[in-house]
């Protein structure tokens, strides 16, 4: 990755406290720069400012943000450069009708979440220009407000601006989370790298979510893991179709990564078992549609998606 940019970003909020959210706030707080936490939920965001918020597992460390709000209008009075999202996806409607006042030269707004088409979401409300995605590559879990395990890291993350006049904000943004310790390379694949990451995904979370099973147990299941690997045969089909591009050895690559997942709970089995809606329609939702388009039929996204929807709150 180039590091050369002119775009040096001092203030950041993130909006959503939850792992992704705190994690990414930890270690910009621990870089030394000024960030704001923003949730719905007081109790959440709290110890954040004290005793700061601790990170465990493959990363250790305590850092406090310097401030904390449960209002994005709060945001728009002392506006940061870069605000993160990494609220659920189904909350993104709501967060890009927050911040059409935000929108100005030399300001961004970074989807840094899971699912197909997020950044799209955002962009339809602020414009392309202002608007980026990144693939995160770690697995988390909620330990108490402000207090995150991260359960595997496999760095690099990648960020990629949505309109190229906005390139040299994106590789700034890059340099800043890399120098903090959350690696982030710039790239010119976002969309292929979505589709990569989105496929183990659909494979594994819904499944762990429906059945209660950790990563591990689902793989140790001879029976369930038929089951992930349809999902996934079925998830290139449609990628493909749509040509999206996999690179090659994508399946055996796939297949090694699910099985370093460890004995992780995903965030769809956490969102059921806390009684929170998932983001199923942006993960096997999306490749049903994506299938549609093409001609592709999906009936084992489409049956796991139901099964997913079934499990919601009403």
């Amino acid at each position: 990755m180039k590091n050369e940019s002119a775009f040096r970003p001092e203030k950041f909020a993130v909006i959503g406290a939850g792992p992704v959210g705190g994690i990414v706030a930890a270690f910009l707080a621990r870089g030394g720069y000024d960030v704001t936490l923003c949730d719905v939920v007081p109790a959440l965001i709290e110890p954040a400012l004290d005793p700061g918020i601790i990170i465990e597992g493959t990363d250790t460390l305590q850092a406090r943000v310097a401030r904390i709000t449960t209002n994005v209008d709060d945001l728009l009075n002392d506006p940061p450069d870069v605000i993160i999202v990494t609220v659920k996806a189904t909350a993104l409607p709501l967060i890009a009708s927050a911040l059409e006042g935000f929108v100005a030269e030399g300001r961004y707004v970074v989807s840094w979440q899971n699912g197909i088409d997020t950044e799209l979401v955002l962009a339809e409300q602020l414009g392309n220009k202002s608007v980026m995605r990144a693939v995160v590559n770690l697995g988390c879990v909620p330990l108490g407000p402000a207090h995150f395990r991260i359960a595997f890291h496999h760095r690099p993350h990648y960020l990629q601006e949505l309109d190229p006049a906005s390139r040299d904000a994106a590789i700034g943004i890059c340099r800043v989370l890399t120098e903090c310790g959350l690696d982030t390379h710039h790239t010119d694949q976002i969309t292929n790298m979505v589709w990569r990451k989105t496929l183990m995904n659909a494979s594994m979370n819904p499944l762990c979510a429906v059945t209660g099973k950790t990563m591990v147990e689902l793989i140790l299941d001879p029976i369930l893991f038929n089951l992930v690997d349809a999902l996934i045969k079925e998830g290139v089909v449609v990628a493909r179709a749509n040509e999206f591009v996999l690179g090659s050895g994508f399946y055996p690559y796939c297949i090694n990564y699910i099985k370093s997942a460890g004995n992780h709970k995903p965030s769809m089995l956490q969102d059921i078992e806390a009684g929170r809606r998932t983001e199923i329609d942006y993960i096997n939702g999306k490749i049903v549609d994506y299938g549609h388009q093409a001609g592709i039929p999906t009936p084992y996204n489409t049956m796991i998606r139901g099964l997913v929807k079934a499990l919601e709150p009403k």
